[in-house]
């Protein structure tokens, strides 16, 4: 081989490992500019652990600012089995301090794995066993936090709110509804270890969790607790299968305050089954009406111009004959001549029996349709139901008599409220619900708001005005008289719904209704209670449901701070089973003295105190005799 060839193959040799060297350095360029973060990524996984930090779940308020449910800090044990030098001696310090056998805990300290949670009974611990703890200094033995779930006022709202599970995951009510919203991400401590485990001598990386969204409901706190206080002074006096109050906006669908019972205690749901925990009644729970259902006939009846309240008698012989059915009035030998406005106040079947004939099926159950009854309502929350209503080609003479004053149809107490609501708001249906809007959780800002929808128009504003007068005039002088409030106008109706079992109505079990509103001639309020079979007690809504809804309206006058206005509605009859007295102001009074001052009331105490501090209702309304004052002691 001449020297020639070698020359030519030497350079070669030389161009060749130059590209490489090219190559390399490009690599090597390429790697530590554009791959250094994916790279340094993948090699801290090789060496970094996380020790979670949970977010705290957003918060529930009330339309006012009310926390509902809040978050409270609590520490969980977390254990790096490789950093523990001494897996004996750890276990049975921890057994110790924690109450639990040693086996128990040997589980988790000989645990072949990086981070390992000590479940269930490490978790959620009390501030006393956290610190026994972390005064033990061990290695591998960490104090995480932790956020758990609070409700401030405690079983109130329970069956809307819903509750959250061991891991704070939303598992009823507004709680699942809005999990997306109510979870936050999982912030971490970042620490170092070698291949082994063993923890390194570099500064740990601390990442903040991110909070859940805020939640703002509809509810108002004040009358919220009116209902849950009455709700329990029903449970007390009588008894009942079961009892639900709703209130309403009824100018906006807005849900005021919700509630049933049976309740359940959110923090320690473990307690209660599962029927009690998942069923919200007032929008589960289907049942006939009975005669609150009345209003939407008489809405009908009234926008069809097919009906004169005043200038127009209808004659009540007790009793009415259906086909082969005789249909009776809830008073024996019935009431005689009388208006159809009479009519309604009497809750008289048979002269709502003439009105369903006048409207005919099709036209009284096209109107049940536009009401929103045989269908959900589209409330924001989970579980709601949707009712029964004769299929058309099935409504008979008897179908269409009964279904006019209530019976024979099934509804849901949402459906109720709302189409009342539709009645006297001026003719207009709107979507119920309980969400106003998602907060952000470090700014309050507003993420997402809800307003009012409406659905449809129902009924004229003339009609609707004609319906809030008759419903007044049953507060005034007919069967719910005892829902009248002196110097306000209120305006109502009641119902006393036989129940079906096995197709078969059950003798002397009813469920106990009624729904009113104020003031009558503007409503800013409409309230519908049902107490399900009441013990103890004559069966009839306005004896029972009546006072109950009263007492409710009593505190929203407060809360929503509604003025009085002049009475328009003439007493026609002498009411001489009450007297009618002034609230005095007590504030500032010693018990003492307000006991004295109110003495024609009864009288009910909260809060601790030498003084009254608040009162309700306040100075100068007119109770009847008896009627509860309930005054707030402080210092």
């Amino acid at each position: 081989m001449n020297n020639k060839k070698i020359d030519e193959r030497l350079k070669i040799f030389v161009i060749g490992v130059f590209v490489v060297f090219i190559i390399i350095i490009l690599k090597v360029f390429y790697i530590q500019v554009f791959q250094y973060d994916k790279l340094n990524d993948l090699a801290s996984d090789l060496w970094s652990r996380n020790l979670p930090i949970e977010a705290d779940r957003g918060k529930i308020y009330d339309r006012n600012g009310v926390v509902l449910a809040d978050n409270v800090t609590t520490t969980s044990l977390v254990l790096i089995p490789n950093q523990i030098k001494n897996k004996e001696e750890v276990t049975k310090k921890l057994a110790a301090i924690l109450n639990v056998s040693y086996d128990d805990m040997k589980k988790h300290v000989y645990k072949n794995t990086s981070i390992e949670r000590v479940h269930p009974f490490g978790r959620r611990l009390d501030y006393s066993v956290a610190e026994q703890i972390e005064e033990l200094n061990l290695d591998g033995v960490y104090l995480v936090r932790e956020s758990k779930r609070s409700y401030p006022y405690g079983t109130m709202l329970s069956n809307t709110l819903g509750f959250v599970g061991i891991d704070n995951q939303g598992l009823s009510g507004i709680e699942l509804q809005y999990e997306d919203y109510l979870t936050g991400e999982y912030g971490a401590i970042k620490y170092f270890s070698d291949a082994k485990g063993n923890k390194l001598n570099l500064s740990q990386v601390y990442e903040a969790p991110s909070n859940g969204v805020n939640v703002t409901l509809t509810i108002d706190q004040k009358i919220q607790a009116s209902v849950e206080r009455e709700l329990d002074n029903v449970v007390t006096k009588y008894n009942p299968e079961t009892a639900l109050a709703i209130a309403m906006d009824p100018n906006t669908g807005e849900v005021l305050a919700i509630a049933s019972r049976p309740n359940f205690d959110a923090v320690n749901y473990q307690n209660y089954s599962q029927e009690a925990l998942n069923r919200n009644l007032p929008i589960w729970a289907t049942y006939e009406p009975g005669s609150t259902f009345k209003i939407i006939t008489l809405s009908a009846a009234l926008n069809e111009g097919l009906v004169d309240l005043d200038n127009e008698t209808f004659y009540d012989s007790g009793s009415v004959k259906v086909a082969n059915a005789k249909i009776k009035c809830w008073k024996a030998g019935g009431h005689g001549a009388q208006t159809f406005l009479q009519v309604v106040e009497n809750s008289c079947n048979p002269g709502f029996v003439e009105l369903g004939n006048r409207l005919g099926k099709e036209t009284l159950f096209s109107y049940i349709d536009k009401f929103g009854f045989g269908k959900k309502t589209g409330i924001d929350l989970n579980g709601e139901a949707t009712g029964i209503i004769f299929d058309l080609d099935k409504v008979g003479p008897v179908e269409l008599a009964t279904t006019a004053f209530g019976q024979g149809v099934s509804v849901t107490p949402i459906q109720q409220i709302t189409a009342v609501s539709a009645a006297i708001n001026g003719g207009n249906l709107y979507k119920p619900y309980i969400v106003k809007s998602l907060n952000d959780p470090e700014t309050n800002s507003v993420i997402k708001e809800n307003t009012p929808t409406k659905v449809r128009t129902v009924i004229s504003e003339e009609t609707s005005k004609e319906v809030r007068r008759a419903l007044e005039s049953v507060v005034t002088n007919g069967s719910g008289r005892s829902a009248y409030i002196e110097g306000y106008r209120v305006g109502g109706k009641t119902g006393t719904a036989q129940k079906v079992e096995n197709g078969a109505y059950l003798v002397g079990n009813y469920i106990l209704s009624f729904i009113g509103f104020l003031p009558a001639d503007d409503p800013e309020i409409v309230v519908y209670v049902a107490i399900n079979n009441p013990k103890r007690v004559v069966q009839y809504g306005g004896v029972v449901a009546a006072p109950v809804a009263k007492s409710i309206l009593l505190d929203a006058i407060d809360a929503l701070e509604i003025e009085k206005r002049n009475v328009t509605t003439e007493k026609k009859y002498n009411w001489n089973d009450k007297k009618y007295y002034t609230v005095e102001n007590v504030i500032g009074k010693t018990p003492k003295q307000a006991a004295s001052i109110l003495s024609k009331f009864t009288i009910e105490y909260s809060g601790n105190g030498n003084v009254v501090i608040e009162q309700s209702p306040e100075a100068g309304m007119r109770l009847e005799e008896t009627s509860v004052v309930r005054l707030m002691l402080g210092n």
